[in-house]
C-alpha cells in the first residue's frame, strides 16, 4: 500500500485546483480519477481536443487547460483511469486500475466527486435514442459527434449551451422544449440583486439565447405532460403547451433538468447530509472550508452543493488550504490570509445561484412521475411500485430495496435514489430528510474478483513506486 498526505478523488475543477494548492504548500498528493485524462466532465478532454472543436465549445471550456497544466508538479501523482470502489477508516482508498485493484492511504481525504445529471423519468425516457444533455455534450467534446434531428427537453442553462454548441457544430437541434414557466421567472426576480452581481453569467445566457434566435431554433416554454414516443427507439416528443397538444418528430432526445451532488462516496463514509429545498437534492453537511464532521474528510466542488465550475475550483483551493493547516503545513493565520480573497471570489460566483434555482426548477412531473414510468432503470422498478411499497408500510429507500430491489443494480442507486425518496415522501407525508436516502456501502463501483485477485501485483507497477514519500 502506498501513502500520501492527501488523497483526492476526482480530477475535475475542484480536485485539480485542490491538488495544486496542497502541493504548493508542501503536501504529497495522490489524485485518483476514473477518466483517462484530467478535466472532469466540464473540461473533458480539454488538452486533446482539436482547436476547431474547442472554438465551438467556447472559451470557458478551454479555460480548463490552466488547471490541467497545473498538475505538472512533483508532489502530485495523478492516477488516471482509477475507479475508486471503497474508502475506509484511516484514509484507506481502494481502487481499480489497469485491471488490478490497489490501495493508497491518505492522512487526509478530499472528495471532489462532482455532480450527476438529475435523471428525468418521463414516459419513454428509457427508449434508445434518449440520453441526458450532459451525455450529448460529452459526445461532442470527446469525439465531435453532434446528434442530428435532436430535441432538447427540460430546464436549465445547460440546455442553451448544448444547443448553441450543436448549432456551431453544424447540427442545430430541431427545438427546445422547456418546462420552466413565466411564474418561475417572476419568482426568480426576488433574487434579482444576486443575479446582477453575477452579471457575467446573465450576459452569457443572453448571448446564448441570441445565438439560438439567429439560428432559428424554436423554443417552447412551459411544456407539460411530456411523453417520448417510439416503438423501438425515440421517434417524437409529445407535450402540451397552454393546454394545446404539440408533437415534434425527432431521432434523438436530450433530457436535462439540472444536476445534483454526487454524494455516494461521502455517504459511504457516514458523512451527514441535509435536504436542500432550493436545489431539490441532498448535500453533505460541510463548513465553509468543505470540512465534514469526519475530521480527516473534506468535500469540495459540486459534490458539496451545486455552484458551477468556477465555484468548484475555488472550493477546492479553500479545502486544500484548510487541510494543509490541519496537517501542519500552514498556520491558521497563513491559511486565513490566503483564503480571504478566495472567499470573496466564491461569494461572487455563488451570487446568481438563487436566481437560477428559482428560474429553472426541475420538471415537477419528472420529480413525481406517473405510476407506469420506470424510475430504477437497472431493476426496472416503476413509480407505481414504490407507491405500492409505501402502502404496504415501506417508509424509507433502504426498505424499498427489500420490497423490490430499487437501487440494487449496477449504479447502486445513483440515478434513482432521489426519485425513490421523493415518491416515498409523497406517499407517507414525511419530509425528504425524514424519509432519508439509500445506505451506501462498498463497493461504490463494480469490482471483479479477478481485479481483487490481481491486487498483489500492484507493487510491480513502477508508476506507483513514486507514491512512497
Amino acid at each position: 500500500m502506498t501513502r500520501s498526505d492527501l488523497v483526492i478523488i476526482g480530477a475535475g475543477p475542484a480536485g485539480m485546483a485542490a491538488a495544486r494548492t496542497a502541493a504548493d504548500q508542501g503536501l504529497s498528493v495522490t489524485l485518483l480519477d476514473e477518466q483517462a485524462r484530467p478535466g472532469g466532465q466540464i473540461y473533458r478532454d480539454v488538452d486533446h481536443v482539436p482547436e476547431s472543436r474547442a472554438a465551438r465549445l467556447g472559451a470557458e471550456y478551454t479555460e480548463g487547460r490552466r488547471l490541467t497544466r497545473a498538475l505538472a508538479q512533483d508532489r502530485i501523482t495523478h492516477l488516471a483511469g482509477a475507479v475508486v470502489w471503497a474508502i475506509e477508516e484511516g484514509g484507506v482508498v481502494s481502487y481499480t486500475r489497469h485491471g488490478a485493484a490497489a490501495q493508497v492511504t491518505g492522512a487526509h481525504v478530499l472528495l471532489a466527486t462532482g455532480a450527476l445529471e438529475r435523471p428525468m423519468p418521463v414516459p419513454g425516457w428509457t427508449l434508445p435514442g434518449v440520453m441526458t444533455a450532459g451525455a450529448g455534450q460529452i459526445l461532442l467534446k470527446q469525439s465531435g459527434v453532434a446528434a442530428r434531428r435532436a430535441v432538447l427537453v427540460g430546464a436549465g442553462p445547460l440546455l442553451y449551451l448544448v444547443a448553441v454548441q450543436m448549432v456551431r457544430a453544424g447540427s442545430p437541434p430541431l427545438a427546445l422544449i422547456e418546462t420552466q414557466t413565466t411564474a418561475d421567472t417572476a419568482r426568480a426576480l426576488r433574487h434579482a440583486g444576486g443575479a446582477l452581481r453575477g452579471w457575467p453569467y446573465l450576459r452569457k445566457g443572453m448571448s446564448l439565447l441570441a445565438e439560438l434566435r439567429r439560428a432559428g431554433v424554436p423554443r417552447h416554454k412551459g411544456a407539460r405532460d411530456i411523453v417520448i414516443e417510439g416503438a423501438a427507439r425515440a421517434e417524437a416528443v409529445r407535450f402540451k403547451l397552454a393546454g394545446k397538444a404539440r408533437r415534434v418528430a425527432c431521432e434523438t432526445v436530450y433530457l436535462h433538468h439540472g444536476v445534483v451532488p454526487n454524494t455516494q462516496a461521502a455517504r459511504s463514509l457516514g458523512v451527514p447530509h441535509r435536504w436542500d429545498a432550493a436545489q431539490h437534492c441532498f448535500a453533505p453537511v460541510v463548513d465553509r472550508w468543505g470540512a465534514t464532521e469526519r475530521t480527516t474528510v473534506h468535500v469540495a466542488g459540486d459534490g458539496a452543493g451545486i455552484g458551477g465550475a468556477r465555484a468548484a475550483e475555488i472550493g477546492g483551493r479553500l479545502a486544500a488550504l484548510d487541510i494543509a493547516m490541519r496537517l501542519g503545513a500552514l498556520s491558521k493565520g497563513q491559511r486565513d490570509a490566503l483564503a480571504q480573497p478566495l472567499f470573496r471570489q466564491l461569494d461572487a460566483e455563488r451570487a446568481i445561484r438563487p436566481f437560477l434555482d428559482a428560474a429553472y426548477p426541475p420538471n415537477a412531473a419528472a420529480l413525481l412521475p406517473e405510476d407506469d414510468t420506470i424510475i430504477c432503470r437497472c431493476e426496472e422498478v416503476r413509480a407505481g411500485d414504490i407507491r405500492r411499497y409505501a402502502a404496504l408500510g415501506c417508509l424509507g429507500p433502504n426498505q424499498a430495496k427489500a420490497f423490490g430491489r430499487a437501487g440494487m443494480g449496477p449504479c447502486q442507486g445513483r440515478y434513482c435514489g432521489l426519485a425513490v425518496t421523493a415518491l416515498l415522501a409523497e406517499a407517507t407525508g414525511q419530509t425528504p430528510d425524514e424519509t432519508g436516502y439509500l445506505r451506501i456501502r462498498p463497493p461504490l463501483k463494480p469490482v471483479t474478483l479477478g481485479e481483487l485477485a490481481a491486487m498483489h501485483d500492484e507493487a510491480k507497477d513502477p508508476r506507483l513506486d513514486n507514491l512512497d514519500h
